[in-house]
């Protein structure tokens, strides 16, 4: 992970021109959700409209930058294909928002136990103290692996709630 102030990047003009003395976050090599969260950390720390560079080789980066800015109202301006590998995604941090319930949701419905679990954890070790995570799974035995992890650990179930048999939504809080 590199972070640098630059406008020096390979970037377009109209990339460039945005993100003249934007922050850039390189976040090549990380897998899902890593890129996320670096600019999720980054963009918690800049005024409100400024903006900054995610630099990702991730396929699921785009799709997760999107939607996470639609839930905290920060917004995706540019994207570019850098060297056909990496791409170039330019972030302008929204106005800040009241507290959501949640601050990240993991959706991992259809995946396997103990990759709900796992995933939530990596997801909670880059979050700050008194966020919450809204873990979504329909594994089966998540609910006994959830009680088991928060009992052993500094996460507070805050709540539970089952969208449909056998699919849940656990508020996780980082204590």
């Amino acid at each position: 992970m590199t972070v640098a102030r630059s406008p020096m990047a390979p970037w377009s003009a109209a990339i460039q021109s945005r993100a003249a003395s934007a922050v850039r976050l390189d976040m090549t090599g990380l897998s899902c959700p890593l890129p996320l969260l670096g600019a999720k950390k980054i963009l918690d720390d800049l005024p409100d409209g400024q903006y900054m560079v995610l630099i990702s080789d991730c396929p699921g980066t785009g799709d997760d930058l999107r939607a996470w800015a639609e839930l905290t109202g920060h917004e995706v301006i540019a994207t570019e294909s850098l060297n056909g590998q990496r791409v170039a995604f330019t972030l302008r941090r929204g106005a800040a928002a009241a507290p959501s319930p949640g601050n990240i949701v993991l959706d991992m419905r259809g995946a396997t136990c103990p990759g709900p679990i796992a995933q939530a954890r990596r997801l909670l070790d880059g979050m700050r103290a008194g966020e919450v995570l809204v873990l979504v799974s329909n594994c089966p035995g998540v609910e006994d692996d959830v009680d088991a992890w928060t009992r052993s650990s500094s996460v507070h179930l805050v709540d539970r709630y089952e969208n449909a048999p056998g699919e849940f939504e656990f508020y996780l809080r980082k204590e």
